[in-house]
């Protein structure tokens, strides 16, 4: 049997745990394939997708800096791509055609979901923090389970305020100088900004303004445990960790590319914590 190959494309790459994850299923399932770190530069990115089939692959993940690029350079998206503007899972068609999708904001709700199960998406607002490409994953799953307000608070408003008016309802901007306030009622509140991560400051958040059974999540993972995070748990906060994001968004292009729907567990989370950090 050939062996079935994938990978990730990025500038730079090197520090991806995708090829730890994807190579931790592909040997538990016991599958001919490789997943392989692909550092393509901004410039040459049509080539590379374009030379996917040509070489085999059956497809890719797409991360930063390319997501909004490889969206304008498929032949095909789904739905959540065409919605966010942005791929991060590439599929090599029979015809030999690409097709992107977005499965950023399915691993975030999965994860989330699975963490602190008492969240209900239905009750209160949610505070999202940041209006990049990661925001406008989570905001968009969040508005399509039925959160009621989701405020969007960025360091630059006038980004917040554009999210938030292409997107519509429930999407409200919400100022930067005013996020402890935000948190008032909410249930959730959501990091996507880079603050937290190592080599960047720490993002101030005022936890005490958020209700006693609120859930505080952060996508960073590197550190695991941001200092959000630990401020979270040390009020008896549900904190959950960026980690979980990662695994569940690569189940779907996992599935699509070696025919095996993967599981998301601990030996896993091991696995992937054991390769390099960003």
């Amino acid at each position: 049997m050939t062996p079935r190959l994938s990978g990730v494309i990025g500038w730079p790459v090197g520090h991806s745990r995708s090829p730890a994850l994807h190579g931790h299923w592909l040997q538990r399932h016991g599958i001919a394939g490789a997943y392989i770190a692909l550092p393509v530069r901004p410039e040459h990115l049509e080539q590379a997708l374009r030379a996917l089939p040509i070489l085999g692959f059956a497809g890719c993940n797409v991360t930063v800096p390319h997501k909004e690029a490889a969206f304008r350079l498929v032949d095909h998206v789904d739905a959540s791509a065409a919605r966010l503007g942005a791929v991060n899972t590439i599929l090599v068609r029979p015809d030999g055609t690409l097709e992107g999708r977005n499965t950023d904001g399915e691993g975030f709700l999965k994860h989330l979901q699975a963490s602190a199960p008492g969240w209900v998406p239905t009750d209160r607002p949610v505070l999202v923090l940041g209006a990049g490409g990661a925001a406008r994953a989570i905001a968009g799953a969040l508005a399509d389970i039925g959160v009621p307000e989701i405020r969007v608070a960025n360091r630059t408003d006038a980004r917040a305020e554009a999210l938030a008016r292409e997107f519509g309802p429930p999407l409200k901007p919400w100022a930067w100088d005013r996020r402890d306030d935000g948190l008032a009622g909410c249930g959730l509140v959501v990091n996507t900004t880079q603050l937290g991560m190592n080599g960047y400051p720490a993002l101030a958040l005022a936890l005490d303004r958020l209700p006693s059974d609120g859930v505080v999540s952060d996508i960073v993972y590197s550190p695991l445990e941001t200092a959000l995070l630990a401020d979270a748990r040390c009020r008896g906060l549900v904190a959950v960790d960026g980690l979980g994001m990662l695994l569940h968004q690569a189940r779907a292009g996992f599935a699509a590319w070696f025919g095996v729907e993967p599981e998301v567990d601990e030996p896993l989370r091991r696995a992937v914590l054991g390769s390099p950090a960003p």
